[in-house]
């Protein structure tokens, strides 16, 4: 199931556009023009204590031209509402490696979206989202009707489809 604006791991337009490069110096457009550096937010979900997730995304995320909020492991949900309010990023990606990705996300979906000043905010969920090993075709699905933006569950593809959605990411105030 592919929502409008949702991606997903096997839709065939991102996985073609996943290999090409994107703005040579960050903020810079292909005609040379400059955009607003997006701001994005990076955390895992609460019971996920990993760290090195957090500084491999906060690279990959800077080097396509975004400043990064690293919010570090275990953020209880209502840490990260308020992180939002506070910093009002562009995107919050959430990351798992735990396993409990899916339904811990699922939580803090239903969280945020108790805050109608957060409803434009577009978040994305990856890494390992569930404890059986595998992919489970649900899983995307579920996490994407109950409001993220984008699923990138655990394997080869994922970074590549990561980062041609965060390379079609409007900045703040085109959002």
């Amino acid at each position: 199931m592919n929502l409008p604006g949702a991606v997903s791991p096997t839709d065939p337009d991102l996985v073609s556009t996943g290999h090409r490069a994107v703005a040579v110096s960050p903020g810079a457009e292909p005609d040379g023009s400059r955009r607003p550096r997006r701001k994005v937010l990076v955390t895992t979900v609460s019971s996920d204590a990993h760290t090195w997730n957090l500084v491999f995304l906060q690279k990959v995320i800077e080097e396509l031209g975004c400043d990064v909020v690293n919010l570090g492991p275990c953020v209880p949900d209502d840490l990260l509402v308020s992180a939002c309010l506070e910093h009002r990023p562009d995107l919050v990606v959430v990351s798992s490696v735990n396993g409990h990705g899916h339904q811990d996300g699922l939580r803090l979906i239903r969280r945020v979206s108790e805050r109608s000043e957060l409803s434009h905010l577009p978040f994305v969920i990856g890494g390992k989202l569930g404890m059986d090993g595998g992919e489970d075709e649900d899983r995307p699905a579920q996490l994407l009707r109950a409001g993220f933006r984008g699923v990138f569950e655990d394997n080869p593809a994922s970074l590549s489809l990561f980062r041609s959605f965060l390379a079609q990411l409007p900045s703040g105030s085109e959002l």
